[in-house]
């Protein structure tokens, strides 16, 4: 989809893109540049969360910022504006981003009456008000605005620790905001779309605001103003001199829940884990076997692997090992590596592997894969594992990486686990858990000795795997696991 569109001969506008197989919104985690900032075509200007991963975004043009549409931490919708760059700097003193709603319409009660508003020239919807407008008549609420600021100011000052001057004699107390301040003539009040969004979120009536902006526009610190008085009680608000109780310093205003309680807005990628494993949970009929193997014979491998000329410069851990014993016991039973196709009530075999390795990331748990993993050697999949891991704590992890997979590998062993019952990523037919390699008595040849031990667990869909097939499988991991050199005989 196009992500950007031109405005005028100077100003171009970037829209939100579609950063991965119709995302329909990302959160914007950082901007890299500010307003003044000067951009060339490629530099990244933000980086977004969708409900994959975390993404950077370039600029496809050259220019200076002129404004950026949406703080951080706002979840925007694909095809939305973002940010605005002046593309011819220096040609003129640019326009006053109030007036010219070109970019960022106003909101009005009067939008699509057919009337224009009073006192105001009839123009195209979305370019705002002609040159030839006339001013608003100061509202009665107007004069409320200093004496909202001090009050907020005092309460700031409260919270701070400290007593702030008072506003007004105590003879003259503040008037109170009118039910309508922020309304022109009684009708909706005048606001761009992101302030609507921010009094939203902070609770706040806009028809109490009152504007200063231009034209009676309510502008973000209109309301910021309105929601700090707003954050304190009556009681607690009134005399400067008054302390004001220790409950106020906690929770700040995007704070949710209380002393006892947190919570936090599900969203972005973690969203993302939480409909994919509901969906697979109740879609896929899961079957989960178990077995417990000595793998002493693998982790000397690894050892000898270590110090292997052909292995420098790689990574060498048990979780190789695994994964291409998993690998080959595919090739051995490759009816596993299929997939449900609910709208043909078709099975997909799939003559390819995309290997699906589970990574713990501060986002949450995503599943990047390995494309055609099958057809890898045993350094050439060290390499891929190594940049597979290194790429998602990092969090750069693409979409393109967590699509297409066809059987994943979940190492809980790493967190001391014996072993789970992993729930299939959606689309995937098996999904194999490994747990905690620990020393153990075993009988080995008779006798019981201290031995390298873990425990797998194969999860399947039973629409695809039946019993036997899914036995054969686990038990073709396990083999090789306990007897490498089947890496050899059996590939």
């Amino acid at each position: 989809m196009t992500t950007m569109t031109e405005t005028s001969a100077r100003f171009r506008e970037f829209k939100m893109p579609d950063v991965g197989e119709g995302l329909t919104e990302a959160e914007i985690l950082k901007w890299f540049v500010q307003p003044g900032d000067t951009v060339t075509d490629g530099q990244v200007v933000c980086e977004v969360e969708t409900a994959k991963a975390a993404v950077e975004l370039p600029i496809p043009f050259d220019g200076v910022v002129h404004e950026l549409r949406f703080p951080e931490g706002t979840t925007v919708d694909v095809g939305q504006v973002i940010i605005a760059i002046d593309v011819a700097p220096g040609s003129g003193d640019a326009p006053d981003p109030a007036a010219a709603p070109a970019q960022e319409p106003v909101e009005s009660a009067d939008a699509g009456d057919g009337d224009a508003p009073k006192g105001r020239t009839p123009v195209l919807v979305g370019y705002g008000v002609a040159e030839t407008s006339t001013k608003r008549r100061p509202r009665k609420g107007a004069a409320a605005a200093p004496e909202a600021a001090a009050v907020a100011a005092a309460v700031q000052a409260e919270l701070n620790g400290h007593t702030a001057p008072a506003a007004a004699p105590a003879s003259a107390p503040a008037p109170a905001v009118p039910a309508q301040a922020g309304a022109p003539d009684g009708g909706r009040p005048l606001a761009k779309p992101p302030v609507r969004k921010l009094a939203k979120d902070l609770g706040i009536d806009l028809a109490t605001v009152v504007p200063t902006g231009k034209d009676g526009v309510i502008t973000r610190e209109d309301v910021h103003a309105a929601a700090t008085p707003a954050a304190v009680s009556p009681a607690e608000a009134a005399p400067a001199a008054e302390p004001v109780t220790a409950a106020v310093t906690e929770a700040p205003a995007a704070a949710v829940g209380s002393a006892r309680e947190t919570r936090i807005p599900v969203k972005g990628v973690r969203k993302a884990i939480a409909q994919a494993m509901v969906g697979s949970a109740f879609t896929a009929p899961h079957v989960t076997e178990f077995v417990t193997v000595d793998v002493t014979r693998t982790m000397k491998l690894v050892a000898e692997l270590k110090e292997d000329k052909d292995m420098a410069g790689v990574r060498v851990n048990p979780l190789l090992i695994i994964a291409k014993a998993l690998l080959v016991a595919i090739k051995r039973n490759p009816e596993v590596n299929a997939a449900w196709d609910e709208a043909n009530q078709e099975i997909v075999q799939k003559h390819y592997v995309n290997l699906g390795i589970a990574a713990a990331t501060p986002r949450g748990l995503i599943v990047p894969n390995i494309k055609d993993a099958h057809d890898q050697t045993l350094p050439q999949l060290a390499a891929s594992l190594g940049e597979l891991v290194a790429t998602a704590r990092d969090g750069k992890t693409s979409p393109a990486a967590m699509a297409g997979g066809t059987v994943t590998i979940t190492n809980v062993g790493v967190f001391g686990v014996d072993t789970g019952t992993p729930i299939l990523n959606p689309g995937e037919s098996a999904i194999l858990a490994v747990g905690a390699i620990k020393l153990q008595p075993w009988v080995h040849k008779g006798k019981v000795k201290p031995r390298q031990v873990t425990t797998l667990a194969l999860s399947f869909d039973h629409r695809l795997v039946d019993g036997e097939l899914g036995s054969k499988v686990l038990a073709d991991v396990a083999a090789i696991l306990e007897q490498p050199k089947r890496l050899i005989t059996w590939a």
